[in-house]
């Protein structure tokens, strides 16, 4: 059995597959995924996973060196936004319309689905490397 945090089997192929500048998004249960984006269905029920959960796994795995949230998220959920910042202090967030963050999924290795029930509870995050 594997020893290291993130043990869905999926969620850890898709991190071991992803090389500089590519990007692994996380959201919440109501954003809409592109036909052709992989989408790692981990919803349970109503916040069980929740975001932050999902995120810090993930964390413990990805090299991240920056990120990409919706700009909404300033005024709509600035408590999530605060949260975020609080686990990634030094990373650089790029801010972008919800739109073209819906847009950009399609860019995305994969798109992990929580059960997050709060709005623009959504980031995408940019592999760096380790050397």
């Amino acid at each position: 059995m594997k020893k290291t945090k993130v043990i869905n089997s999926d969620m850890s192929r898709v991190i071991a597959q992803m090389g500089h500048f590519d990007k692994l998004a996380i959201g919440d249960a109501g954003m809409p995924v592109p036909a052709g984006t992989e989408k790692i269905d981990l919803a349970v029920t109503q916040g069980i996973p929740s975001f932050m959960d999902v995120l810090n796994n993930v964390l413990e795995e990805l090299e991240v060196q920056r990120i990409f949230l919706a700009e909404e998220i300033k005024t709509q959920n600035p408590a999530m936004l605060e949260n975020i910042k609080k686990r990634l202090p030094d990373i650089p967030i790029v801010f972008i319309p919800h739109d073209e963050m819906k847009k950009d999924l399609s860019d995305c290795k994969a798109f992990i689905r929580t059960d997050e029930m709060t709005p623009y509870s959504n980031i995408m995050l940019e592999s760096g490397v380790v050397f």
